[in-house]
């Protein structure tokens, strides 16, 4: 099954492993990108892909 284009602020924060208040901060600082569709808020996998290889980034220059 493949895995979906939009996720909930729940599926982010379980592969994240951090809590709703950081997931709700990174997308406040525009880190993260979300939609919103109703008033439900979302965030596109592809965005979630982007943060990581940010963060991949940051940890290598760091190096």
């Amino acid at each position: 099954m493949s895995s979906p284009d939009l996720l909930t602020v729940s599926d982010v924060m379980a592969r994240l492993q951090v809590g709703r208040h950081t997931v709700y901060d990174l997308i406040r600082s525009h880190r993260l990108h979300s939609v919103r569709i109703g008033r439900c808020r979302r965030i596109p996998a592809r965005s979630l892909a982007g943060y990581l290889d940010s963060l991949t980034k940051e940890a290598d220059h760091g190096r």
